[in-house]
C-alpha cells in the first residue's frame, strides 16, 4: 500500500510522501492565487471552489483570506454556505458541510492529528479523520472543530468554543471543551437576542 493510499484509508502515513506532495502542490499554488482575489471578483471565487472543491452547491460564498492544507480538494460544501474571514481546513482527510452552514471569522476545522507516540511523530507521521457538519448549522467566531467530529443539523457552536467530541442536533453548545448549554427551542422562534422579539412580517426575502 502507498502512502497516498495510507492517507485516503485514514492510516498513519508520511504526509512528505514524493507522491503526496506531488498531488498537493498545484492545490496550493492554486490557493495562493485565490487569495489574491479582489473583493468584486465574485465569480472567480465560486469558479474557483466549484472547480477545486470536492463538491461546492450553489450560492456559496467565502471571504478571503481561506486556508486549506489542499485548497479545498477534500472539502465538500451544500448550498448557502458562507465562511467569514480566515477560514482554515486542514483538509488532508474529507471535511462535509451541509447546506446553509455559517462559519464566523477565525474558524478552524481540522482532519490532520499526529501520534501520541513520539516515536512517530519525530518521524512526522500523521492520519486523517473526517469532519461532518449538518445543515442549519452556525459556528461562532474563532471555534475549533477538531479531527473525527461529526456535529448535527441547526447546532450553533459558541464563539471560541474547541469542539472535542460530536454535537447532536437541534443545540447550542459551548466551551473549551465544548458542551451542550441548552436546546433550541420555542424561545429561539420568537426572539433573535435575549428578549427583542423578531420582527417576522418585515423578514421578506427568500433563501
Amino acid at each position: 500500500m502507498t502512502q497516498f493510499e495510507r492517507m485516503e484509508a485514514g492510516l498513519i502515513y508520511d504526509p512528505g510522501d514524493s507522491e503526496i506532495m506531488e498531488a498537493q502542490m498545484p492545490y496550493l499554488d492554486k490557493l495562493w492565487e485565490f487569495n489574491r482575489l479582489k473583493p468584486s471578483d465574485s465569480e472567480a471565487k465560486t469558479r474557483y471552489m466549484k472547480e477545486v472543491f470536492a463538491e461546492c452547491g450553489d450560492n456559496c460564498y467565502i471571504e478571503l483570506p481561506f486556508y486549506a492544507n489542499w485548497g479545498g480538494a477534500h472539502v465538500h460544501f451544500g448550498d448557502w454556505v458562507y465562511a467569514n474571514f480566515n477560514l482554515t481546513l486542514v483538509d488532508d482527510g474529507h471535511i462535509y458541510v451541509g447546506d446553509h452552514v455559517m462559519f464566523g471569522p477565525n474558524v478552524t476545522i481540522a482532519t490532520a492529528n499526529h501520534p501520541i507516540n513520539e516515536a512517530l511523530r519525530a518521524k512526522n507521521y500523521q492520519y486523517n479523520k473526517d469532519v461532518y457538519i449538518g445543515e442549519n448549522t452556525w459556528i461562532g467566531a474563532g471555534a475549533v472543530i477538531v479531527p473525527g467530529v461529526h456535529i448535527g443539523r441547526n447546532v450553533v457552536i459558541g464563539a471560541g468554543s474547541v469542539v472535542t467530541k460530536d454535537i447532536p442536533d437541534n443545540v447550542v453548545a459551548v466551551g473549551n471543551p465544548c458542551r451542550i448549554l441548552r436546546e433550541v427551542g420555542e424561545h429561539d422562534r420568537e426572539f433573535f437576542y435575549k428578549d427583542e422579539p423578531i420582527d417576522w412580517h418585515n423578514l421578506t426575502k427568500d433563501s
